[in-house]
């Protein structure tokens, strides 16, 4: 069944949760470490910059990440918090003009990161009409959450970061059974299954509970996976072709980004169709 859906809150592009390159000093290409491998040419270590990356921090095969072996990249998505730490935390102050501050630059970023993915979740949840009864929470949690990600370095380095997604996963989950409760019947609970290149084409994911589940290169084909809860699930390589994604909580971008689909799949709406559908 379809759930309606409340148009997400206007200040949901306030708190800057897309990645704008252009404001960054490149951290996701420095921080972060990733080893040769279908998506990745090459091995780097954290803290070292990619080979890619150009003297003003932008990407010197942007147009050809995936054609020249770097599709990890284009899997990536910071939720906005690599503007933030840069523009923000340090004040447009880059870690090559200040070295000595480059290491916690790049801690603090790791930190912003998981916060601003919490701050997305938590602004979907919000224009959840069936989760009313838990709106209150997810505000305070919210208004706490973007409290913390204008702390200093020192401050954000310090965050017990863990203990603080903990809160909010538990207000994640109330919100998630509270919406798949409108779907009739009994629903699959698959939260944290194997389900690496599993047969579920055409399989009926109505209101189930993926989370964290491993769909790597599974079949989802034709899959009807409305109102399922995908947060964390892992879709790397799985097939959405003709899926119908309408009304799935959770799911973001870099998931979609990560899978394989074509123009029949259907798609919530804050979302985009990736161009290498």
């Amino acid at each position: 069944m379809s759930q309606k859906r409340e148009r997400p809150s206007p200040d949901a592009a306030d708190l800057g949760l897309r990645s704008d390159c252009g404001s960054c000093f490149g951290l996701c290409c420095v921080a972060l470490p990733f080893a040769a491998s279908a998506d990745f040419a090459t091995d780097k270590d954290a803290g070292q910059p990619c080979s890619n990356l150009q003297a003003d921090f932008r990407c010197g095969i942007h147009a050809q990440l995936r054609q020249r072996g770097f599709s990890g990249c284009t899997v990536f998505d910071c939720f906005g918090a690599g503007q933030k730490v840069s523009q923000v935390t340090f004040s447009g102050q880059d870690w090559r003009e200040a070295p000595r501050t480059a290491r916690q630059m790049f801690d603090v970023f790791a930190v912003m990161r998981q916060l601003h993915e919490l701050l997305w979740y938590l602004t979907e949840a919000l224009t959840l009409p069936q989760a009313r009864p838990v709106h209150d929470g997810l505000r305070r949690a919210r208004e706490k959450t973007e409290r913390l990600t204008g702390g200093s370095a020192q401050e954000l380095t310090e965050l017990d970061v863990a203990a603080h997604r903990g809160d909010v996963n538990a207000l994640l989950l109330r919100t998630s059974k509270l919406v798949r409760a409108k779907v009739a019947g009994r629903k699959k609970d698959r939260r944290g299954a194997d389900l690496i290149g599993a047969n579920l084409r055409g399989a009926n994911l109505q209101g189930a509970n993926l989370r964290g589940a491993y769909l790597i290169a599974a079949d989802l084909k034709g899959a009807d996976l409305r109102v399922a809860d995908l947060i964390g699930a892992d879709l790397r390589d799985a097939d959405l072709s003709g899926a119908d994604l309408t009304g799935s909580i959770f799911l973001t971008q870099p998931q979609l980004n990560a899978a394989r689909g074509d123009t029949a799949t259907k798609l919530p709406q804050a979302l985009t169709r990736p161009t290498h559908w």
